[in-house]
């Protein structure tokens, strides 16, 4: 025989044939159970931790404040005005190039061709302007260069169904080669000072580069987050065939990325022939991985969809304090690039762990 176990009465509100005053149907309350103390308590409110604010790029930020901190105290010379400018410059063109690769990234690809992009635009510009052409002119040819190489890396991707990993190393050594005949492998010399105030000029004490940068971060920011396309930019990087029967445009998407990507290369270039005074055919050489590096740094995730604008930026920074500090500090290059090497294992490590409680926990 089944233990009887006794239960409050649950407050309760039914119908009855007392009326009030004796006469028609009325309403009769049944008291509530009292609740125990477990159940009283309220719910306790989660702490908001920095990853909550920040988003992926918390990691970043951390590492980025702590190196500043160390360095600070390790070297009077790094807060100075003249080595803050310098790092600007330094960090700035890696900026913008991370930034683009950041797009190609969301979407589960990947371009090696954005050094090389970036050299070519880089050298075309300076001899478009040792030849005679205007400023103006020769600045948008060589960001157009670099657009077109961008676009040609979307249609092998999706007409030609070629890997992005393929298609884009070989866009590598097609656009170096380029360069290298182009130029006959010599530097280009003689540019205009109008064209080298560009990149090494300011505003306000702040360097033009440094500005440029911000604003290309900002705006792709904007885009991935404010906008239709940063939304299929996403859905694309999540899962192709979901976000093309959900009506998402996927080879425009992919297109368009690969697009911005030598865009913003071609920009890179052209700020470098500025920041140099030369177009040097053999500029960007290993840029391609310090941008990759610089956007996993900051929270980007290879397999796609997860990363941001001011991670990949951040990323950037990063890569740029080490280097401009190792220079301080007179370390050598070789543990710079041990340093930097531990990060991306470490930084990837940590979004595979993060990937695995979250499929774990059904989140």
């Amino acid at each position: 025989m089944p233990k009887l176990i006794w239960r409050e009465p649950i407050e309760t509100t039914t119908i009855t044939n007392k009326p009030p005053g004796g006469e028609g149907p009325g309403l009769e309350t049944v008291p509530r159970a009292r609740l125990s103390p477990e159940q009283q308590a309220e719910p306790r409110r989660r702490v908001i931790t920095l990853g909550d604010i920040a988003g992926r790029e918390s990691g970043g930020l951390v590492v980025l404040l702590v190196a500043i901190g160390a360095l600070t105290l390790a070297s009077d010379e790094f807060l100075t005005g003249n080595n803050l400018s310098n790092l600007a410059r330094q960090v700035a063109i890696f900026g913008i190039i991370a930034v683009g690769q950041l797009l190609v990234i969301l979407t589960a690809g990947i371009d090696l061709s954005v050094g090389s992009i970036l050299g070519l635009s880089g050298a075309s510009t300076a001899q478009f302007l040792v030849a005679g052409m205007p400023i103006v002119p020769a600045i948008l040819l060589g960001v157009g260069i670099g657009t077109a190489l961008g676009v040609v890396n979307g249609l092998l991707v999706t007409r030609a169904l070629l890997p992005p990993f393929i298609a884009t190393l070989g866009m590598l050594g097609i656009a170096r080669g380029i360069v290298l005949v182009s130029t006959d492998a010599q530097t280009i010399q003689g540019v205009p000072e109008a064209f080298q105030v560009i990149a090494n000029g300011t505003i306000l004490g702040i360097p033009n580069l440094l500005l440029v940068a911000a604003a290309v971060t900002a705006v792709m920011w904007f885009v991935l987050t404010r906008t239709v396309f940063g939304r299929y930019i996403y859905a694309v990087g999540s899962n192709p065939e979901s976000a093309r029967l959900a009506g998402v445009p996927v080879r425009m998407v992919t297109i368009s990325v690969y697009m911005i990507s030598g865009l913003l290369a071609g920009l890179g270039g052209v700020l470098l022939a500025s920041r140099l005074g030369a177009g040097i055919p053999t500029a960007g050489t290993g840029f391609e991985l310090s941008a990759i590096a610089a956007c996993v740094i900051g929270g980007a995730s290879l397999f796609g969809a997860k990363g941001s604008a001011i991670g990949a930026a951040t990323g950037a920074l990063i890569m740029g304090v080490l280097n401009n500090g190792g220079n301080l500090l007179a370390i050598n290059a070789f543990y710079l690039q041990i340093a930097i090497g531990v990060l991306i294992l470490v930084a990837v490590g940590f979004d595979q762990l993060n990937t695995r409680r979250s499929a774990s926990s059904g989140g």
